[in-house]
């Protein structure tokens, strides 16, 4: 009786496999985004004479590719990893993280993508500077193309800070 049971049980198995290699459940995700912060020398007189001080200024600049499995562009688990410059710090960080997202349909062809990271962030050129990465990402994807807004933390101290995140504007391609 156990032989006829595995039996069956391989056969599912066996045929749900070759079932599941005629539909794609893959994707593949290309990200870039530009940070901002608060403009350190905004109350400075002598930093912008005569011009219009902005309260934001622009700080870094990431990418990040990923790859996983989707369940019908709604439900996604990837692993995810990147490079980050953040030039007033004199950083480049690299995020190694597992990516879930959920992209309920709110309009034919345009999702509202939410996603969550986590994972290992590492300081290049350090020493043996990492922490404990986490990313939260809003967005408005229409076909493949995703415009969010990220806030990330990579949970190493650099310099005065406590820890290094960023506030994050950006583009994101995918392709399922």
């Amino acid at each position: 009786m156990k032989y006829y049971l595995l039996i069956i049980l391989s056969f599912l198995l066996t045929n749900s496999v070759i079932h599941a290699q005629e539909r794609k459940f893959t994707y593949i995700q290309f990200d870039i985004a530009i940070s901002i912060t608060g403009n350190p020398d905004r109350e400075e007189p002598e930093a912008y004479a005569g011009e219009k001080k902005p309260f934001l200024i622009p700080n870094a600049i990431g990418s990040s590719l990923g790859y996983g499995v989707h369940y019908k562009q709604w439900l996604t688990l990837g692993i995810h990893s990147g490079l980050d410059w953040k030039w007033n710090d004199k950083l480049v960080a690299v995020p190694v993280y597992i990516n879930f997202g959920l992209s309920p349909k709110i309009a034919e062809g345009t999702r509202i993508t939410m996603q969550l990271g986590y994972g290992k962030g590492f300081a290049i050129g350090r020493g043996n500077l990492n922490g404990e990465y986490k990313k939260a990402r809003l967005g408005l994807t229409a076909d493949d193309t995703t415009l969010f807004i990220e806030v990330t933390d990579y949970g190493f101290p650099l310099h005065d800070y406590k820890t290094v995140g960023s506030l994050s504007f950006g583009v994101s391609l995918i392709s399922f």
